[in-house]
């Protein structure tokens, strides 16, 4: 079954399981386009504040109240070791710390922290730490270069807080589904477009270096990974393969025939991690990314099981299948929330995404042509700007449209100049209602209606959202 039946595939790879050829892939692309990875995939900790200040008021009031009890029992105070898993361009940290350390006003918790960045590129580290942000705390701040399957140097028991945020859907996810009396996985093989072939000269030299992953010689070639089509077909699980085989086979039962559902290996490997890590009384694990629990979405053959940036497989995360496994690792507590959910109670306001608000403007959707898409984000951005102050001075990064008009580029790049420092720092953000209010007026000088907001602001989450999973 190939994506694009009008293509002439040149074949480059063997049929593999998927979740083999997700791991081929992304370290090719983290090694080719680590550095340019905002251009193809922005989290809500990319520039943004909010996430970073509702997980460091959260771990303040947790701790605060756990150490009222010890107090009380006269136990010693213990150190604070918090991981963060995937730390991206560093800015989740950025934003935490300067804010515990403000809520913090009596100095018993910050100053015992010690806050450790984990990845298992080298490049992605030295880019977190190099933050400027976190020049002011890089007395608290360690990095670990590794495998999150196995954090070698860190004793059992002895982490209190682990972050991972939109990391889960980039590790390796198998795609499963009964067949008659069986279970079968998604094998895929990749093939490279007639367009491209016909540019690369070297041909076997390409195949060679795509195979063994050598990044050098990659470099010397044209562009590829958006040029790369796939083949599938389906095979029987090799269930030596797979852990936690009586765990999905039970899922599985609650599924019809020949639908697809992600099973998150990657996710599994950090949950059995984390178990070993936490201490015995660790206020725990908290994962932010997009997936479902609800049955019925996940019994849908028409739900989007993963989508593609820049050629890397990105999963939506089976929260209902996670749940069962990390109570199968032994976790006793497991929540699922909707993200805005988590930040907003945090920060004790009600929130909205961006994109959601820019959602509900009556000229939103496809009748948009791209540049007047992206017209509608920077006088949304600008309205929003009169009365919203962010308390760190980032400059919003908006690559103009190619096909934007001349005098429309003039004008648009004019309202990207005139944008403050301390404003709306991404695209990729969460306002609140006090902002909204605030900015009603000039909102709706560029045609935002107050019930549509007021209606997006109380609506039920969609079927796949950003959730909140918590487990201790």
């Amino acid at each position: 079954m190939l994506q694009d039946a009008d293509a002439l595939p040149q074949l480059i790879g063997d049929y593999k399981p998927l979740d083999q050829w997700q791991t081929h892939l992304n370290q090719i692309f983290y090694g080719l386009r680590g550095d340019q990875l905002r251009s193809y995939y922005q989290t809500f900790a990319s520039a943004d504040f909010r996430l970073g200040h509702a997980l460091a008021a959260d771990y303040y009031e947790q701790v605060t109240k756990r150490e009222r009890v010890q107090a009380r029992q006269s136990s010693p105070l213990s150190p604070l070791t918090v991981l963060e898993l995937g730390p991206g361009n560093g800015n989740l940290a950025a934003c935490f710390l300067p804010h515990l350390q403000v809520l913090d006003k009596q100095g018993t918790i910050y100053p015992r922290l010690r806050y450790v960045l984990v990845d298992w590129e080298q490049p992605v580290l030295d880019g977190a730490l190099a933050h400027p942000a976190l020049a002011a705390h890089r007395d608290r701040v360690d990095s670990h270069c590794g495998s999150i399957e196995q954090m070698a140097g860190l004793a059992d028991g002895t982490v209190d807080r682990i972050f991972c945020n939109e990391l889960w859907n980039d590790l390796p996810t198998k795609l499963l589904a009964k067949h008659g009396g069986e279970i079968e996985e998604e094998y895929i093989r990749p093939n490279l477009s007639e367009f491209l072939h016909a540019k690369i000269q070297d041909w076997s030299g390409f195949v060679r270096a795509f195979q063994e992953k050598d990044l050098e010689a990659l470099k010397t070639f044209p562009p590829f990974l958006d040029e790369l089509v796939w083949e599938k077909e389906y095979r029987n699980v090799e269930w030596k393969d797979v852990p936690y085989r009586k765990t999905i086979v039970e899922f599985l039962q609650s599924i019809d025939q020949e639908v697809l559902v992600p099973v998150n290996l990657g996710a599994f490997v950090t949950l059995k991690e984390a178990k070993r890590l936490l201490a015995p009384d660790a206020v725990g694990l908290s994962v932010f990314d997009a997936g479902t629990d609800d049955r019925k979405v996940l019994n849908d053959p028409e739900k989007p099981c993963y989508g593609q940036f820049g050629g890397q497989y990105s999963f939506m995360i089976n929260f209902a299948l996670v749940e069962a496994v990390a109570k199968h690792l032994g976790f006793t507590q497991t929540t699922l929330e909707p993200q805005r959910e988590f930040v907003g109670r945090s920060l004790n306001t009600n929130v909205i995404t961006l994109m959601d608000l820019l959602a509900t403007h009556p000229s939103a959707g496809p009748r948009l042509q791209p540049w007047e898409q992206d017209r509608l984000v920077l006088k949304t951005i600008r309205a929003l700007n009169e009365t919203f102050e962010s308390p760190y001075r980032r400059r919003l990064s908006f690559p103009l449209d190619t096909t934007i008009p001349p005098e429309e580029r003039e004008a648009l790049g004019a309202i990207l100049r005139s944008l403050k420092d301390n404003g709306i720092p991404d695209t990729v953000a969460y306002v609140s209602e006090e902002e909204l209010t605030r900015a009603q007026r000039e909102l709706e000088e560029i045609g935002y209606e107050p019930d549509a907001i007021a209606m997006a602001m109380s609506a039920p989450p969609s079927p796949i959202e950003y959730c909140h999973f918590a487990s201790r």
